[in-house]
């Protein structure tokens, strides 16, 4: 095909998971994947699949993952740089991913964004330990403890890089391939979601500095998203934020928001 195809994958929490559906309709329409660059749970993704570049595999261990209750990965810390220590999600990554391993391990270039705390700058990732530099990239504000790195206090990549258009681009980028799970960005005008008697309930924490991070990265979702030859935009605004038990059902609206976007993608590059 000639063209060096960058994929960049957005933050988004539990809508993150259509990414997968996304990469599993690559894989299986023969678009390759040459680099990879993620933000927030599409770091996690895009860690993982510049692993194992397998997306049978990732929606396997996801879907099997998402059946459980997910106060098992909760593990309290002092409340004062977030709710959360993390801990046992890296160790779910070192399940998914390997022990100790290096970007230099992985089978395709790829990178992650963080945002320092204390300058507000945007922090590029593609060297040392994938598994801390992924963790760092998902380190919502208030709900994870902040990670030490390089001497910078890190957290959730959202802050000021949703979706890594520019970064793929540096990365070396012919064709970019962008993926947002962020609702409410191009499509203002989305029928309005009928809300069941669940959803009147007060939102708990989590969920308020969740949507609080989704509404402050809208403006620069619209501004990333321009430089990016083709964008795909799963269906996903019904899916809360922390509905990671809804994983299959992510996973197959990824699936068909790429499917839809696969003529316009064949048709650019030339395949």
């Amino acid at each position: 095909m000639g063209k060096k195809i960058g994929l960049a994958l957005g933050g988004g929490a539990a809508r993150g998971l259509a990414h997968i559906g996304v990469l599993n309709v690559l894989e299986r329409e023969g678009i390759p994947v040459d680099l990879i660059a993620g933000t927030s749970a599409g770091a996690i993704v895009g860690a993982l699949y510049a692993r194992h570049k397998n997306a049978a595999q990732i929606k396997e261990q996801v879907t099997a993952l998402s059946k459980g209750r997910l106060t098992r990965f909760i593990d309290p810390a002092l409340p004062r740089t977030g709710l959360i220590k993390g801990r046992k999600i890296s160790d779910q990554l070192v399940q998914f991913l390997g022990g100790n391993v290096k970007f230099s391990d992985l089978r395709i270039p790829f990178a992650c964004t963080a945002t320092d705390i204390d300058t507000g700058e945007a922090v590029v990732l593609g060297r040392g330990s994938v598994i801390e530099a992924v963790r760092a990239s998902m380190s919502i504000p208030g709900v994870f403890t902040l990670v030490k790195r390089g001497g910078r206090y890190l957290v959730d990549g959202r802050l000021t890089n949703p979706v890594p258009v520019n970064l793929v681009q540096e990365m070396g980028a012919d064709f970019i391939i962008a993926v947002n799970v962020i609702p409410g960005v191009l499509d203002r005008f989305h029928p309005p979601v009928k809300k069941s008697p669940k959803s009147t309930r007060e939102p708990n924490i989590i969920h308020v500095l969740v949507q609080s991070i989704h509404i402050g990265a809208y403006s620069l979702v619209r501004s990333s998203l321009e430089k990016a030859d083709v964008v795909i935009e799963p269906d996903v605004v019904h899916i809360g934020a922390a509905e990671f038990h809804r994983a299959r059902e992510c996973i197959k609206l990824g699936e068909v928001a790429a499917q839809a976007a696969m003529p316009e993608i064949k048709s650019r590059i030339g395949g």
